[in-house]
């Protein structure tokens, strides 16, 4: 797990710089660098951040 991903606790909103079209999306989950995350487009998505990293959102 990089250190980014270890802050990212539930409800925390993330996007992924990766694939913009997912949007922001809301923490559910961080199980050793496996994020779970509810995009509002595209459902629950498990992320393993070690391969497509997460971004926290601050400003909406």
């Amino acid at each position: 797990m990089n250190d980014l991903s270890a802050i990212l606790t539930p409800g925390m909103l993330v996007r992924c710089p990766e694939v913009p079209e997912w949007g922001i999306g809301q923490v559910q989950s961080n199980i050793a660098g496996r994020v779970t995350v509810n995009f509002p487009d595209h459902g629950k998505i498990v992320v393993e951040t070690s391969l497509k990293p997460l971004l926290p959102v601050f400003d909406v």
